[in-house]
């Protein structure tokens, strides 16, 4: 489900009515319905009474619908809908930079410098996203801000003036009058019992994260448990747990699938994960939940991807386990750099150099959770470190020379693993670096970049897992797949008893 221009969708929209009255969970977060007579807008799985036709008005997004004055529904709660899939929604600028304000981006820079990342000008950028959401960069990142804090008040004890800085703010009155004028009401009024308070020391502020269901979340943990590193991240029972490190901003976060409680499931519904996040992050809440998505694969749209992959012949993947999702990065880097260090996404047998690496150039910290020790090493600790740091740590020669170079290429900003970015010109420039073949630039484009049509065919286990003599028979029926080939390549190493990419 795509959308053009028009930051209004056509009313008369059979697939978006008949959605709406059956509230088709397949499309929530595709698109919102604002009633006329109220001023405000639902999530298409809103529990109210649905609306007379001639009240309603259909948006591409949230931003939209709040720039032709409506404000978000009490009941259904836009800011907790799973957001839209990006790719092949929009051209690739609009992409981009919409994730990057997602994620902040705006918070504390100006449209300018956002552009000036994008290596655009700010007036093509400013043409970009109004031609593909129908709102400026500021009305959209104005949009992100509010609904966050909308959910912080309504989830939370924070302080207000916490959430207003937690939610991008830079301003306490800037916030309360932005509110005010948005949703014409005062930021406690949404309180629920008039109390707040700061999170004590220590404590963890929860939050939840929807998802559009199914979402084989077993399948998901047992992926992560098997590529995590040791002391930056662990798989602990049916949960996942890393430390993190974002602008200075240090301490841990834990994910778990609410829908992992069947019972509770039964009951309510939940098609949500469970997020506890240490109170020292609360200032980076909004990159860090963007990072949580892309890591957990959360906007995927299932029922589109499982239909494709069924049409192409992985049928019996599918029914065995419907809503499979492909891993995502939660930073760039440090995903490619664990990719370089194994030779591919499975854990090595032997020794890991990814945790040993770990271990000597990422910086400790101090978590009180067992198995969580150390942040991530950053591109310029790595960087500074140089190959013959590497060498005696136990990394071959070839690994520990494409690690140094993809930790220079990364901090030097000639090589960008940001979901947005363009996936042919980083993949090039990967493997343009030295110890980097195409199928482990495929690899981490698939990972950095979240890109869903990437496919390593010169993959032995994936050949294997598919029934294919060589690369080219692969390709031939991976051709089926598209644009959704990472995912199938995610379900056949899933179901291959002997998982080992690229060995």
């Amino acid at each position: 489900m795509t959308q053009s221009a028009e930051e209004t969708l056509e009313p008369g929209t059979e697939i978006f009515v008949r959605a709406l009255q059956a509230r088709d969970p397949r499309f929530d977060g595709i698109f919102f319905v604002g009633i006329t007579s109220t001023k405000i807008y639902c999530r298409p799985i809103c529990p109210a009474r649905v609306s007379h036709p001639e009240h309603r008005r259909f948006f591409a997004t949230a931003a939209a619908a709040e720039r032709a004055g409506y404000r978000p529904c009490r009941r259904c709660r836009p800011e907790l809908a799973p957001g839209r899939s990006l790719v092949y929604a929009v051209p690739r600028l609009a992409e981009a930079a919409a994730r990057r304000i997602a994620a902040g981006a705006l918070n504390d820079r100006s449209v300018k410098e956002l552009a000036d990342e994008l290596c655009v000008s700010e007036r093509h950028l400013r043409r970009a996203l109004r031609a593909a959401f129908g709102v400026s960069p500021v009305e959209l990142a104005q949009t992100h801000r509010l609904l966050l804090a909308k959910r912080l008040l309504t989830d939370t004890t924070l302080p207000v003036s916490q959430v207003a800085y937690a939610s991008g703010f830079r301003s306490l009155s800037r916030f309360n009058a932005v509110f005010r004028e948005r949703y014409r009401m005062a930021p406690t009024d949404l309180r629920r019992n008039g109390a707040e308070r700061p999170a004590p020391d220590g404590e963890m502020l929860r939050l939840t994260l929807s998802y559009r269901a199914p979402f084989a979340w077993d399948a998901l943990l047992a992926t992560l448990g098997r590529e995590c590193v040791a002391g930056v991240e662990f798989v602990d029972g049916r949960r996942y747990g890393r430390t993190v490190s974002i602008d200075g901003h240090v301490g841990v976060v834990f994910v778990a699938d609410a829908a992992a409680d069947r019972r509770r499931s039964a009951r309510s519904g939940a098609s949500h994960v469970c997020v506890a996040i240490s109170g020292s992050l609360v200032p980076v809440l909004m990159p860090l939940i963007a990072r949580l998505r892309q890591l957990l694969d959360l906007d995927a749209e299932p029922a589109v991807i499982d239909e494709c992959l069924s049409r192409g012949g992985l049928e019996a993947h599918v029914a065995k386990k419907p809503g499979v999702r492909m891993p995502g990065s939660f930073d760039g880097f440090e995903a490619g750099l664990r990719v370089l260090l194994r030779g591919g996404l499975a854990r090595p047998r032997g020794a890991d150099p990814a945790a040993v690496v770990a271990q000597e150039l990422g910086e400790p910290i101090v978590t009180g959770v067992p198995g969580l020790t150390h942040l991530a090493p950053s591109p310029d600790r790595v960087a500074e470190a140089g190959a013959d740091r590497l060498i005696p740590l136990g990394v071959p020669p070839r690994k520990a020379h494409a690690a140094v170079a993809l930790a220079r290429a990364v901090a030097g900003g000639t090589v960008s693993l940001v979901p947005g970015s363009d996936v042919a010109a980083t993949r090039r420039a990967l493997a343009e670096l030295p110890g980097v073949d195409d199928p482990l630039a495929t690899l981490i484009v698939m990972r950095t970049l979240s890109w869903p049509d990437a496919f390593p065919a010169e993959d032995r286990t994936l050949q294997r897992a598919a029934g294919a003599p060589d690369t080219a028979a692969l390709r031939a029926r991976a051709r089926a797949w598209r644009p959704w080939r990472a995912y199938a390549a995610t379900r056949l190493w899933l179901g291959h008893t002997s998982f080992d990419p690229t060995n």
